[in-house]
């Protein structure tokens, strides 16, 4: 059926549509209006494209003007490194990450979080090496030393980046900048220390060559992090001493009695007393309650933040002792040094690697010792042999004795006190990249193997950045009754730089004519003659004078007492804050 338009009623009304509301549509008139929507329909549409255009456009503008500004506060930070591309490169391998960055301290926890990842993946490679057949005893142990670093370095780094969240709230600012370089310089040591164990035979190179480049670049990484927070915490510090702040903080660290304000009542009145009561005693003959000085270690609690007292009767153990990391706050206690003797025999001749050789180590952190001997008896011929290694941030060791021959003391990494020791060996007889000062020591050279020449010290430093060194102060530098009859034709020097930046001073020191005039001995060719900082200030006695020393760009005769100031213990290793702990006798100044 169809209809017809004149079929269709009309209102009476002339010309009008029915009530209600209601239009009645023709073709004619339907058409026009379709027509109308699809326009509306169309423009709205692309208005609402043109739309979100423009906003994606201003975002993608946005996002871009913010990746640009990051990059710059990257590139910016990292102008002040050593290796600046590597500083950029990582750091903007997360772009979501690097797009994040405001501010440069901001910039540095991205750098140490990067580094983190790097030290994960080493630690998985070693890991995997260390299952491999055909290695050599020594080869696993050089593994076993990786793993042993970088694990330690991976707590610096975690430790680093929780001290940088806070920065700059935690006491002085330079109180934390020390803190936080002596933790990445300790990073970048272990990083040496891993690569070290694999110096000794060919067959040791080849694993050394799979791990080195890994190694390397975590080496550099903390490096880069070192440099940025040098850049950062020297301009802070330059601020906080014109607002006079710094002076105030420091004050208030330290209490009426002298002690830190940390300090509990009870360890007050313990490092007051001339008497130290122990927790347990360590005794040869039964009489106590362990009779070996490592049953007493493994049985000490861990992260302790109470001091707990090791009493070592007198007794000569022999036995290697190892203090890990989470034996926080030992002590030792001996009954006489001359008496109280832990000795071993590791060397490299008989397969060990210089780090793990030590008769004793020790990484926990506030570790002291006082009226002990530490011994290696390998003897001249066996290489590197060490009696006592450090890397226990807060360290400190009054009236005790280390005796060996090659590599004696390994002061291997961060802040470490002694006092009243005697430190006797041949070649490189105090090595290590701590900050360390010795104060009122015997230092002598013994007599050597046929042809070898005495160095007291080998510090390695291989940053500039680095807050590391060895300080020997008011001490005496001599000879042992073996040396003394034949010291014309032997030579003794102070020391010789282990690495590019290698930093030794003497001051205040008597000097016997064991030294030979010239003092310092190079390394190999003009390495680091450059670059090294080896200074004397106001020493004494017959090997003392400056007159013929060394002509090398990097030492120096220190004239000014300001100068000479830096490497007290006061300045060098922030003794103000932590040696009242120790209950040793110190000095701050000069």
């Amino acid at each position: 059926m169809s209809f017809s338009s004149e079929a269709l009623p009309m209102n009476s009304v002339s010309g009008s549509q029915p009530r209600g509301g209601f239009a009645t549509f023709t073709r004619e008139n339907k058409k026009p209006l379709i027509v109308f929507l699809s326009t509306l329909v169309l423009v709205a549409a692309v208005i609402s494209v043109a739309t979100a255009v423009t906003r994606k456009s201003k975002d993608h503008h946005e996002n871009v003007a913010n990746i640009e500004a990051s990059h710059a506060l990257v590139r910016s930070s990292c102008s002040s490194t050593r290796f600046p591309e590597l500083c950029f490169s990582t750091i903007i391998s997360t772009p979501s990450l690097a797009a994040s960055l405001t501010t440069q301290k901001e910039v540095i926890e991205a750098s140490i979080n990067q580094t983190i990842i790097a030290v994960e993946r080493t630690y998985f490679q070693v890991q995997k090496l260390i299952v491999k057949r055909n290695l050599t005893s020594r080869e696993k142990t050089a593994l076993h030393d990786c793993l042993e670093n970088v694990d330690e370095t991976l707590d610096e780094l975690r430790e680093t980046y929780e001290d940088l969240k806070v920065y700059p709230a935690k006491r002085s600012i330079s109180e934390q900048a020390e803190d936080l370089k002596i933790l990445l310089s300790a990073a970048m040591t272990n990083q040496k220390t891993c690569l070290d164990g694999f110096s000794h035979d060919e067959a040791d190179k080849k694993v050394r060559k799979v791990l080195a480049k890994g190694v390397k670049r975590v080496h550099d990484m903390c490096s880069n992090a070192l440099a940025m927070i040098c850049n950062m915490t020297n301009t802070d510090i330059a601020n906080e001493k014109q607002s006079g702040t710094q002076e105030r903080r420091l004050e208030e660290e330290t209490g009426d009695d002298g002690f830190p304000s940390w300090l509990s009542a009870g360890d007050r009145r313990l490092l007051q007393s001339s008497s130290v009561t122990p927790d347990v005693t360590v005794a040869a003959d039964g009489s106590g309650n362990y009779r070996t000085v490592g049953a007493a270690v493994l049985a000490a609690p861990e992260k302790s933040s109470k001091r707990y007292v090791i009493r070592i009767k007198a007794g000569v153990y022999r036995e290697n002792v190892e203090i890990p990391k989470k034996k926080t706050n030992l002590m030792f206690v001996g009954d006489n040094r001359k008496t109280t003797v832990i000795t071993g025999s590791r060397n490299v001749a008989d397969g060990s690697t210089t780090f793990k050789s030590a008769t004793v180590a020790v990484v926990g952190t506030g570790f002291i010792a006082r009226d002990i001997t530490f011994q290696n008896t390998a003897g001249p011929s066996k290489g590197q042999a060490v009696a006592l290694r450090v890397g226990s941030d807060f360290s400190a060791f009054y009236h005790c004795d280390m005796l060996a021959f090659q590599d004696t003391l390994y002061v291997h990494s961060l802040r470490q006190f002694f006092r009243s020791c005697l430190v006797v060996g041949t070649v490189d007889f105090i090595f290590g990249n701590a900050a360390v000062v010795f104060q009122d020591c015997d230092i002598h050279a013994r007599r050597p193997n046929s042809g070898q020449a005495n160095m007291i010290t080998a510090q390695g430093r291989d940053d500039p950045n680095e807050n590391t060194g060895i300080v020997i102060q008011n001490c005496r530098i001599g000879a042992t009754s073996d040396l003394l009859p034949v010291r014309t034709s032997v030579k003794t020097f102070l020391g010789r730089p282990w690495r590019q930046y290698s930093r030794t001073v003497v001051m205040k020191t008597e000097i016997s004519d064991v030294v030979r005039s010239e003092g310092w001995s190079p390394w190999s060719g003009n390495f680091a003659l450059d670059t090294l900082y080896y200074a004397e200030y106001q020493n004494r006695g017959a090997g003392a004078s400056t007159a013929s020393r060394v002509k090398w760009k990097g030492f120096k005769v220190i004239t000014s007492a300001s100068e000479a100031n830096q490497f007290t213990a006061g300045n060098f290793i922030g003794g103000n804050s932590w040696l009242r702990s120790t209950g040793f006798p110190f000095l701050l100044t000069l």
